[in-house]
C-alpha cells in the first residue's frame, strides 16, 4: 500500500509517522512519499519518520520529493496536510479581523475566509495532478477550513473525504471520564467542521445507552472549565459543543483576550522552530513530546482509522467524517458538507447514518454557516471584493456592513500574493 502526504515537510508529519509504526496491522503501508516544496524541512521530517519506523521495527520505505506527480503516482491515498503562506499567513489572520472588532482565527471568521481564499484554488490544482496520475486514489483533507475545501473537492468531482480531529480528541476526553476505553464510546455528532455538538454521548455504538445526561450532571463543571464556557450554559444546552463554539458563544470576551495575547501562530512558529532543530537530531527516533503542544492530538489515529476503512474495510465501521449532506440534515443543501458520524468502508464514500430532528437553536447556526461556506467557496473560485465582502456579511460572527467592508479591505491587502484576482 502506498500513502502520499501533501505536505509532508510539515512537523505534524511524525505524529502521522508514528501512528503508522504502531497501527500497521490496520494500514500497512509498504511506502510512504512525503511531498513538500521546501526541501530543508523536508529533509529533516523525513529523516526523523525513516528513523521512527526503524525504531518501531516497521519495514516501510519513507521517500521525499517536491515532485508531486512522481510522489502521487500509483498512490492509494493521498492526504493533503498543508498551508499556504505558512505560519507567517496564519498570524496575519489572527491579527487584522481583530483590529476590525471580530475574532482573529485561522479557521472561521474573516481568517477562516482568508485561509479559504489561499487554499481551495492551490488543493483544487493538486488533486488535479493527483488524478492524472492516480485514478483512483482517495483524497483526504485534513487541510483547513476542512469544510469549505472538502465541499471544493467534492464538488468538482473528486474522490475525497474531510477529516478533522476534534471529534477523536473528545472521544478520548469522554472516554477518560467515563472510564472507559474510547473504543466503546461512540458520540452522536453533528454540525459542520469547527461548528458541532455532541447530541448523544452513547456506549457500544450508534444504538447504545445514551450517558449525556448522567456525564454532564457528573462531571459538567470540568468538562466548562475545559471548553471555557459557564457550567449553568452547558446545563441549559444539554448538549456538549466543540470548544469552536466558544467563538460564537462568547465572542466578545474573546475578542478581548485575543487582543491582549500572544497570538497562537506566534505560539506554534516558536514551536515550530525548535521541533525543525529536534528533528534534525540523529539520535531522535519517535515523536518529541513537544509535539503534542503543536495541536492535532490523535490525528494519527483518526487518518489510519479513515483511510484503512477506505482502502480495506480494516477500519471502524463508524467514523465522524466531512462527507456531503445529502438529505441527512434537511435543513442544508444536499450537496453541503457537513460533519457527521458515517458508515466507511471499502468500496465506497462515507454513508452519513441519519440524524434525529436538530434542535433549531442549533440548526439555525448550521445553516447560517453552511450560506457563509457556499459563499466563500464562490469567492475562492471566482475571485472579486464583493464576492469577499458578501461572504463576510454572511457569517454569524461579522454580520455588519460596517465591519464586512473594512475586513474585505484588509483581507485583500493582506493576500495580494496570493490572490491572482486581486
Amino acid at each position: 500500500m502506498k500513502l502520499t502526504v501533501v505536505g509532508g515537510g510539515s512537523t505534524y508529519t511524525p505524529e502521522l509517522v508514528d501512528g503508522l509504526a504502531r497501527l500497521r496491522e490496520a494500514l500497512p503501508v509498504e511506502e510512504l512519499v512525503l511531498v513538500d516544496p521546501a526541501a530543508d524541512r523536508l529533509e529533516l521530517v523525513g529523516g526523523l519518520a525513516r528513523r521512527i519506523l526503524a525504531r518501531q521495527g516497521h519495514g516501510g520505505r519513507v521517500v521525499t520529493t517536491s515532485d508531486l506527480a512522481a510522489g502521487a503516482e500509483g498512490a492509494d491515498a493521498v492526504l493533503l496536510q498543508l498551508r499556504v503562506g505558512g505560519q507567517a499567513a496564519r498570524q496575519r489572520d489572527e491579527t487584522w479581523p481583530l483590529e476590525c472588532g471580530c475574532v482573529g482565527q485561522e479557521t472561521t471568521g474573516a481568517g477562516g475566509l482568508a485561509k479559504a481564499l489561499r487554499t481551495v484554488p492551490v488543493v483544487l490544482d493538486i488533486a488535479d495532478r493527483v488524478r492524472r496520475v492516480s485514478p483512483d486514489a482517495w483524497i483526504i483533507d485534513f487541510t483547513n477550513p476542512v469544510g469549505i475545501v472538502t465541499r471544493a473537492l467534492l464538488r468538482a468531482g473528486y474522490k475525497a473525504v474531510g477529516l478533522c480531529n476534534v471529534a477523536i480528541g473528545l472521544q478520548r476526553k469522554v472516554a477518560a471520564l467515563l472510564g472507559v476505553a474510547p473504543a466503546g464510546v461512540h458520540l452522536d455528532h453533528v454540525g459542520l467542521n469547527h461548528l458541532t455538538w455532541e447530541t448523544g454521548v452513547r456506549l457500544g455504538g450508534p444504538r447504545g445507552e445514551d450517558v449525556l445526561p448522567g456525564l454532564l450532571a457528573e462531571h459538567g463543571d470540568a468538562i466548562a472549565a475545559d471548553l471555557r464556557l459557564p457550567p449553568d450554559l452547558l446545563g441549559r444546552l444539554g448538549v456538549l459543543p466543540s470548544y469552536y463554539l466558544r467563538y460564537y458563544y462568547a465572542h466578545d470576551e474573546v475578542v478581548r483576550e485575543l487582543r491582549t495575547t500572544p497570538s497562537r501562530a506566534a505560539e506554534v512558529a516558536a514551536m515550530e522552530r525548535e521541533l525543525l532543530r529536534m528533528y534534525g537530531d540523529p539520535a531522535l527516533d519517535e515523536k518529541p513530546e513537544l509535539l503534542a503542544g503543536r495541536g492535532g492530538a490523535y490525528y494519527s489515529e483518526a487518518a489510519v482509522d479513515l483511510a484503512a476503512a477506505l482502502l480495506s474495510g480494516a477500519g471502524s465501521p463508524y467514523q465522524v467524517v466531512n462527507t456531503c449532506n445529502r438529505g441527512t440534515l434537511p435543513f442544508l443543501p444536499d450537496d453541503a458538507v457537513i460533519e457527521v458520524q458515517a458508515a466507511v468502508g471499502a468500496g465506497g464514500g462515507p454513508v452519513p447514518l441519519p440524524v434525529p430532528a436538530v434542535d433549531p437553536l442549533y440548526a439555525g447556526l448550521m445553516a447560517s454557516v453552511t450560506a457563509y461556506e457556499e459563499l466563500a467557496l464562490d469567492a475562492a473560485l471566482r475571485g472579486g471584493r464583493e464576492r469577499v465582502f458578501r461572504a463576510l456579511l454572511a457569517h454569524p460572527l461579522i454580520g455588519q456592513h460596517a465591519y464586512a467592508g473594512p475586513l474585505a479591505d484588509r483581507l485583500i491587502a493582506h493576500n495580494r500574493d496570493y490572490l491572482p484576482w486581486a
